[in-house]
């Protein structure tokens, strides 16, 4: 009788680089409580995109020196990335940083339609509520500061130049 074993060894890592400085609010014990609210939170709700903390795709590394680690979130068809400055997201930030994303297309993504604004439209659900807001990004996907009124999993729905994605976002309190 042949008996096997598989041992899975498992570890999580956390990095930045140049141009990729992380706020004050984000080191030591209180961001490891801050991602750890926003991972139950998401965990909880079954809710949340996978923040990923490799190296950010070709398309999206221009501006970036290096092998650029910086937390990045992928849009559910692989078409856009939310870039995150600041990680986890906060409802309130109490350090005087703020919530900046830079919005990132693929570059294959160009309109379709020339006619379809150039803006990117961001409809956010909160998760398990009717809780609705909307947030604007100007000239398209680029660089911004995006607030949500609450803590919790936020559903976004992404459409821009005739192109439209999904992502969850966390944030915490």
């Amino acid at each position: 009788m042949l008996v096997s074993s598989v041992v899975l060894l498992a570890g999580c890592t956390t990095a930045t680089s140049g141009g990729a400085a992380a706020p004050a609010a984000t080191t030591g014990t209180t961001a490891t409580t801050a991602a750890t609210t926003a991972s139950a939170a998401s965990a909880a709700t079954g809710c949340g995109s996978r923040v990923e903390t490799g190296s950010l795709p070709d398309w999206a590394d221009a501006g970036f020196s290096g092998d650029a680690r910086i937390p990045h979130v992928f849009g559910a068809k692989g078409d856009i990335v939310a870039v995150l400055f600041a990680h986890p997201l906060r409802q309130v930030r109490k350090d005087g940083s703020n919530n900046k994303i830079l919005w990132v297309a693929r570059a294959a993504t160009t309109s379709p339609d020339p006619t379809a604004p150039a803006t990117l439209v961001i409809t956010a659900r909160l998760d398990g509520s009717d809780t609705l807001v909307t947030r604007e990004v100007a000239g398209g996907p680029g660089p911004s500061i995006i607030d949500l009124p609450q803590a919790g999993c936020w559903r976004l729905d992404l459409r821009w130049s005739g192109h439209t994605d999904t992502m969850d976002l966390v944030y915490a309190p």
